[in-house]
């Protein structure tokens, strides 16, 4: 053995003899047996159930200290008043998770489960299991503690969440915290930056590898990207909102027009340019020959919803669409004959012709009335299209 593996194998000869410490502490500090732990196992698991996605397998073919996007989706909206319950001695005894759970298991809020020592991986870790309910409430959104300078407006609970969730996504998405905290957008979220990182770094290899094989951007890749994108939550596209909706997923890239009149290209685009490029390239790379002359401003992201019947009013020109992922249903229905006349479009008597916008592209005139049909799975679309005051554009 070298001289230098000496040190390390006295430092894990240490470390066994610190965990058989720690063992022994757990056992003496245990107040049942394990013949009377399993006893009160008897109907828990059918009492206290896992999610219902955690009966399929990992989708990154991870293990179980990889937790779930669902997970972490939920445990970040807990606050301190967030009331919960925890599973009865849940935990086999003789261990230092034993012991650890019996205290702080007796919280019956988050804000009292951190006071008694249980932080954010052990909720993911009993989540998952079953063996936290949550009562409630919760927020509408992820913590986010970079949207405000107030710091004094968050808990505890806020901090470790946040601090603990950055670190756990940058860890997962492979980007750094200093990257995500650099550049970030007025109306982006810290975990929105992290993603569209990772877009943009996919956006990236893409290009690269299309230009070196002198190859069209794919479908697929334009998926993927799409799949890493960040959607904003919009709630100004009311037009396209079915009834009872609030809100779609919906981002534009390229020149926009805001409510002051001003007219530029959006902060994403700026911030995002090989994103914007990939996704442009793909519509440049195949098309038509009659279409060659196809001009556009702006890109509409979007993302899982069905459009209303609506009109867009303010394109100039025809506009080109296409849908990616992995859907059935969500075709285009266009109304050609469609003047504008008719304000109530429910009511509105004219032919509609059909697309299906994942075998094709179509071109269309975004000022006549068009829909989307409901549809099962994930469904993407991108609108190419020309705003109506770009000529003024300064």
């Amino acid at each position: 053995m070298g001289a230098q593996s000496k040190p390390v194998m006295k430092a894990m000869k240490k470390e066994r003899s610190l965990d058989k410490k720690g063992l022994a502490a757990a056992k003496k500090a245990t107040t049942m047996t394990s013949e009377q732990w399993k006893k009160l196992q008897v109907g828990m698991k059918e009492k206290w159930p896992q999610p219902d996605y955690m009966q399929e397998p990992h989708p990154e073919g991870k293990g179980h200290t990889c937790y779930r996007d669902e997970t972490f989706e939920k445990v970040t909206r807990w606050m301190a008043e967030t009331k919960i319950s925890y599973r009865p001695h849940a935990k086999s005894p003789g261990s230092k998770s034993h012991v650890r759970y019996e205290k702080y298991s007796k919280a019956k809020t988050v804000g009292e489960a951190l006071k008694l020592g249980s932080w954010p991986c052990d909720w993911c870790w009993d989540f998952e299991r079953g063996y936290i309910k949550v009562l409630g409430p919760v927020r509408d959104e992820p913590i986010d503690i970079t949207a405000t300078a107030d710091d004094k407006a968050f808990t505890p609970v806020d901090k470790a969440v946040f601090t603990w969730y950055r670190k756990e996504l940058c860890r997962k998405l492979g980007v750094s915290i200093v990257d995500i905290m650099t550049g970030k957008g007025s109306q982006e979220s810290t975990m929105m930056r992290a993603h569209r990182l990772v877009a943009l770094r996919e956006s990236k290899r893409i290009l690269k590898e299309a230009a070196k094989a002198k190859r069209k951007i794919t479908d697929e890749e334009i998926t993927l990207v799409l799949k890493e994108w960040a959607f904003a939550r919009n709630i100004t596209r009311v037009n396209v909102m079915q009834d009872g909706i609030k809100w779609v997923w919906s981002d534009t890239m390229g020149l926009l027009r805001d409510r002051t009149g001003d007219i530029h290209l959006t902060q994403a685009t700026h911030g995002y340019p090989e994103f914007v490029q990939v996704i442009t390239k793909w519509l440049t790379d195949r098309l038509p020959a009659e279409a060659k002359s196809f001009k556009f401003t702006s890109l509409n992201l979007n993302k899982d919803y069905a459009a209303a019947v609506h009109r867009d009013g303010n394109n100039f020109g025809p506009s080109m669409i296409s849908a990616f992922g992995g859907f059935k249903g969500g075709e285009l229905n266009y109304y050609p004959e469609d003047d504008g006349k008719q304000q109530d479009l429910s009511k509105l008597n004219v032919d509609k012709i059909q697309f299906d916008l994942s075998k094709n592209l179509a071109l269309f005139n975004g000022n006549c009335a068009h829909s989307v049909e409901d549809f099962q799975g994930n469904r993407f679309s991108v609108v190419y299209f020309t705003i109506g005051c770009h000529a003024k554009m300064k």
